[in-house]
Order: C-alpha cells, then sequence, then structure tokens
C-alpha cells in the first residue's frame, strides 16, 4: 500500500482531515512498529508490508487518544473510559514478531 493509500485509510478511520496530523499519527505508529520489529537495527526505516494494517490500528488508536494521554478514568453520558498508560497496549502490538539475525565477522 502506498503512503498515500494509507493516509486516505487512516483519514476514512480516524475521521481526521489534517494531512499533518495524519501523517504524525501513521509516523508514529510505524516507528513503534519497527522498534518492536527490529530492536537491534536502526537502519531499517520503513514498516514492513505485513505490518502495515497493525500500523493502521495503531494510528487509529492514538488518533482516538488525543488528549487523554495517560487517563485513568472518565465516565460520561455512559461512556467509560480508562487507560493504563500514555503508551500503545501490548496487545496491539502482538502479532508483530522481532526479527533475529546473527552478525557476521565475529561480531564486530
Amino acid at each position: 500500500m502506498t503512503n498515500t493509500e494509507m493516509l486516505n485509510r487512516l483519514k476514512l478511520l480516524s475521521g481526521e482531515e489534517d494531512l499533518n496530523t495524519l501523517t504524525a499519527y501513521l509516523e508514529m505508529a510505524g516507528d513503534a512498529i519497527i522498534r518492536k520489529a527490529f530492536p537491534y537495527r536502526d537502519d531499517v526505516l520503513t514498516v514492513p508490508v505485513k505490518y502495515q494494517q497493525t500500523q493502521l490500528k495503531v494510528a487509529v488508536f492514538l488518533l482516538d487518544k488525543r488528549g487523554a494521554t495517560g487517563e485513568t478514568a472518565h465516565n460520561e453520558n455512559g461512556i467509560s473510559r480508562t487507560y493504563g498508560g500514555a503508551d500503545i497496549p501490548d496487545e496491539m502490538l502482538r502479532d508483530v514478531v522481532p526479527y533475529v539475525g546473527v552478525l557476521s565477522g565475529g561480531g564486530q
């Protein structure tokens, strides 16, 4: 999926219209996935295709949570919200499998 397609889907899923905001949240979600999938590599800058749907889900989650970072409880008109922390829940990234490789040349 191209970056434009990702942004259009995120716009549709979140209801957010601002392109800069959508881009920022898509990048934050992508960064979280890359850090989990490649914890010991700094050269990976693109989310693998198989994790693009996860990237969209995480970006929508982050957009929906704006202004309520770290909120531990909120009840209003029958709607109840509770957040255990200010970060992405581990459950959202459970399908992201860390890449493991072996260094050649004696580990140097």
